[in-house]
């Protein structure tokens, strides 16, 4: 009877008279918990009074069953939660090895139990049952200190093997530059050598002595034409690639916006006549078709923002064809793509850039122009024609190129009121002026305008002068390139440009024979974004700041 009365307080051990403790507490373990609760006063069942026959064990309210599921769920999630990637010791009923069957942690049955000591009398050990819990517990706790300890260390260890670069301590940050400002490189050359020769692509060879700040870059001459320069094959080039890039290092085609719009004809007029080879994709062949004719183009004059966008735009619209089409209707949509980016980025944008650069044309108003820029003709012309304003126009130009006196002959023929002046006078002509109006080579991502080269000086005298600067440039001209000067990547003309006959003689001539003697032709220089006041696009008026934010929804959008 006392056995079984044992059995029913949940304090029944094993034959061999060790305690049977689960990982997810036994039979007996919740029994003798409960029967602690039971105990009146707080007394512990191993201080109680045995239980006489007969009798059955105290049941428990409705709040302690609720406080001991509590306390059960609080039990499993700790130990979930203390599980880590070392095993924990196997306790009692769990097997060490895993190819070993588990022990059932909750018996079905009670196996007959030998007579032994209540948990108030102690075993042949000497040591209670209370006692052998609180030793469990503790060497427990101990296994757990030791992991948090090692976790510890590896974490120190691994913070000590790869420290963290404060702040002051440069991080070294390989950065891919481009080919045409690596000219006084060897190894850069050799590669370039390398890739054209693959590409079955003449090198073209640099012209004279360049300033030492702008050895790095390209200075090519336009005395000899390119095909006696370099030979070209004709069985890679595509012939009007190669008229293209004759046109391009002669100066006959000039500006951004005339150098895309020839370069997507051209590559219409390719696309055209392209054939996929058997046993190949379109989409993998005409991207390495395009290769050699842009290495070629770029041998001839290098490439400027607006073409390197659009040539861009033109292989991701090759990546994205379905193999499902045929080549017949691949090309018909190629040639579609290129024509609607030629009218959307191209032709529909100067005419909303005319329309919003119109509300900031007054009557009577001075106007200050520098170069040729087609987009700032169409907007003074569409002003005066169309809109009706009447107003004056200052073209300011500079050598060697004179482009003002294209612009110069354009407004004139609209019947527009003009002043010529060379770059050294706007200071004299300035203080008339109500506003400069001028055009974009490229918008870099840090607000800094790229165009030709006197831009910046033209923009730092009229921020002397209070007179607001304004610039026309159309999105596909944004490039995610950053510049805060005009050394690490521009363009070099051909030097012997500068050369003036007066009189029939040449103040510089055999200047390439005198060798402390060099001579600087620059394309373009870059203004900072302090000194222009608004950029009028296509997507409306702007601050130079919020060039980033352009880029970064064209990329979403792309």
């Amino acid at each position: 009877m006392r056995r079984a009365a044992d059995v029913m307080a949940g304090h029944a051990e094993p034959a061999g008279g060790t305690a049977l403790r689960p990982a997810g507490g036994t039979v007996g373990g919740r029994a003798g918990a409960m029967a602690e609760r039971a105990a009146p006063g707080g007394v512990r069942p191993e201080a109680a009074a045995p239980v006489p026959a007969g009798a059955q064990a105290p049941e428990l309210s409705r709040e302690e069953k609720l406080q001991l599921r509590k306390e059960k769920k609080q039990q499993k999630k700790k130990k979930r939660s203390e599980k880590g990637p070392a095993a924990e010791p196997p306790e009692l009923g769990t097997p060490s090895d895993p190819g070993q069957p588990r022990v059932a942690a909750y018996p079905t049955s009670l196996p007959a139990l030998a007579d032994g000591p209540n948990d108030g009398e102690k075993p042949a050990g000497g040591k209670s049952k209370a006692e052998l819990r609180a030793e469990r517990r503790a060497k427990q706790e101990a296994e757990r200190a030791q992991k948090q300890a090692k976790k510890a260390e590896l974490s120190q260890a691994a913070t000590t093997a790869k420290p963290r670069l404060t702040p002051t301590e440069p991080q070294s940050v390989v950065k891919r530059l481009p080919e045409h400002v690596q000219v006084d490189d060897p190894a850069a050359q050799r590669k370039l050598a390398k890739k054209l020769e693959r590409q079955q692509v003449p090198l073209r060879q640099d012209y004279g002595t360049k300033v030492n700040l702008f050895s790095h870059l390209h200075q090519y001459s336009r005395k000899k034409p390119l095909t006696q320069q370099m030979s070209i094959p004709s069985m890679v080039i595509h012939p009007a690639v190669v008229r293209l890039g004759l046109q391009y290092s002669q100066g006959i085609i000039n500006g951004s916006n005339a150098r895309c719009i020839a370069l997507l004809e051209v590559f219409k007029q390719l696309i055209q006549d392209y054939s996929t080879p058997p046993n190949e994709e379109l989409s993998r062949d005409l991207v390495a078709k395009l290769k050699p004719h842009i290495s070629f183009l770029n041998q001839c004059r290098p490439l400027s923002a607006s073409m390197g966008n659009a040539i861009k735009f033109l292989k991701k619209e090759i990546s994205c064809l379905p193999d499902t089409l045929r080549e017949e209707e691949a090309k018909e949509k190629l040639q579609d793509a290129i024509s609607k980016y030629l009218r959307e980025k191209i032709l529909l944008a100067a005419e909303a850039i005319s329309r919003s650069a119109f509300e900031k044309i007054n009557n009577n108003d001075v106007i200050l122009v520098y170069g040729c820029s087609s987009l700032v003709n169409r907007t003074l012309c569409d002003a005066h024609v169309k809109k009706g304003r009447a107003f004056r126009v200052i073209v300011v130009d500079s050598r060697p190129r004179l482009e003002g006196r294209e612009t110069l002959r354009r407004l004139v023929r609209k019947g527009i009121h003009c002043t010529y002046v060379m770059i050294n006078a706007i200071s004299y002509v300035l203080p008339e002026v109500s506003k400069v109006l001028l055009g974009a080579h490229a918008l870099l991502a840090n607000g800094s305008v790229m165009s030709r080269v006197g831009t910046s000086q033209i923009a730092l005298v009229s921020k002397a002068y209070n007179v607001p600067v304004l610039v026309c440039c159309e999105t596909y001209k944004f490039c995610e390139r950053v510049q805060t000067d005009s050394f690490v990547s521009n363009e070099l003309d051909d030097p012997d440009d500068l050369i003036v006959l007066r009189k029939g003689q040449a103040q510089l001539g055999g200047w390439a024979e005198n060798k402390s003697l060099r001579l600087l032709n620059l394309v373009y220089d870059v203004t900072p974004p302090d000194l222009v006041d608004l950029v009028i696009t296509d997507l409306g008026m702007i601050p130079c700041t919020s060039v980033p934010v352009v880029l970064r929804v064209k990329n979403v959008d792309q």
